[in-house]
């Protein structure tokens, strides 16, 4: 089977064309042939082998790609029961999805909330109402899970539980192949999924780069969720020579007596007994090899404190009474432009596992910047 693609004289324009094909012939491979999209196009389609996955449990549940959707609602019920447990959710987001259709604004894509089942919960951004395709998907109480609309950002996320990409005829059905998306999962306080964000275009140039803006906005949601659990205490954890403060840092709650009521995503990364006790009870004196009055003791201070792990490791933190502001970040002000740019660059080097080219994408920048403003080719990320 040839991939090539005949000269194109407007050369903006084929690599969109080059995907939309790479797109045709790994449908046609698994869906026609039955066959891998890996066998079409390795190095292409290595790292985006979930779509498969996803396409497979779409035909095993006896669906075809050129069925008619109906995009439909859930029950009236079942929406106050959604809305009503959402509840949280939506308040959280709301600030974030407000400035995300600032950011989103000229690129005529749009924000979708939904719970973790694939409900539509909240929208924002400059959705076309007059559009029917637009209309149908941003109607709070759509069923938007991969049971429903097949594959998609939605419920390709909330089955991996990763920041996505997809484009176009990525989508299981014909139906949905006019929409690019790129969705992040949402984690709760007690470290189980609640929803995913998603930023949804609608025959829209690709911009695989929202898939960074789109974690990054959700990672602020979690950071709302966790703040919004009754606390007496918040922790914020970073490794130490990085500066805390801002949305980077892991924060851990904890009420009077030492007893973890929230936590971020950021956090459960970084202490292993977070992540393996997610939605049961857990004691700071489990994660911290310390006594854990000294966190108490420590409030309000601006030096942080450096904290032991039981695994060797050591952590920078900082004790916060609940609604204190955050320490101003005064070094990382007067650093020049150019270092915070190449620390920026670096970050989504190692975000994306040393894919020079993912991150160059990520950032909406060439392969050749990237190494230029690194340093070289060889220079360690």
């Amino acid at each position: 089977m040839n991939a090539a693609l005949p000269p194109s004289t407007d050369s903006r324009t084929q690599p969109d064309q080059l995907r939309l094909r790479q797109i045709e012939l790994a449908r046609q491979a698994v869906m026609q042939e039955g066959r891998s999209m890996t066998d079409v196009a390795v190095d292409a389609w290595f790292e985006r082998a979930w779509i498969e996955r996803s396409w497979r449990r779409c035909l095993a549940a006896g669906r075809r790609p050129d069925q008619r959707l109906a995009f439909d609602m859930v029950s009236e019920a079942a929406r106050r029961r959604t809305a009503e447990a959402s509840h949280a959710l939506v308040s959280a987001a709301r600030p974030v999805l407000d400035k995300l259709g600032r950011a989103i604004a000229n690129t005529r894509y749009f924000a979708i909330l939904t719970d973790a089942q694939g409900v539509v919960v909240d929208v924002n951004g400059p959705i076309d109402r007059s559009d029917r395709r637009a209309q149908l998907i941003t109607r709070i109480g759509v069923d938007l899970s991969e049971r429903s609309v097949g594959t998609s950002a939605i419920g390709a996320v909330l089955a991996e539980l990763q920041p996505l990409w997809l484009h176009r005829g990525e989508h299981f059905f014909n139906d949905t192949s006019v929409y690019s998306c790129a969705g992040a999962p949402l984690f709760g306080p007690d470290g189980r999924c609640v929803g995913m964000l998603d930023l949804t275009g609608i025959e829209t140039a690709e911009r695989p780069e929202l898939k960074h803006l789109v974690a990054q906005s959700a990672r602020s949601i979690e950071n709302a969720l966790a703040l919004a659990r009754p606390h007496s205490l918040l922790v914020r954890l970073n490794w130490p020579g990085r500066a805390l403060g801002d949305e980077a840092d892991g924060l851990v709650c904890l009420d009077a007596d030492g007893w973890v009521t929230a936590a971020n995503q950021i956090a459960r990364q970084m202490v292993s007994q977070l992540a393996t006790q997610a939605g049961g009870a857990t004691h700071c004196s489990e994660l911290f090899a310390m006594p854990w009055e000294s966190l108490f003791d420590n409030a309000g201070r601006e030096a942080p404190l450096e904290v032991p792990l039981w695994s060797g490791l050591r952590l920078s933190a900082l004790a916060q009474a609940p609604g204190q502001a955050p320490p101003a970040r005064a070094s990382a002000a007067r650093r020049p432009l150019k270092d915070l740019e190449t620390e920026l660059i670096r970050k989504a080097v190692q975000d994306a596992r040393g894919n020079v080219m993912q991150a160059a994408q990520s950032l909406g920048i060439s392969r050749a910047t990237v190494y230029r403003k690194l340093g070289s080719k060889k220079t360690s990320v």
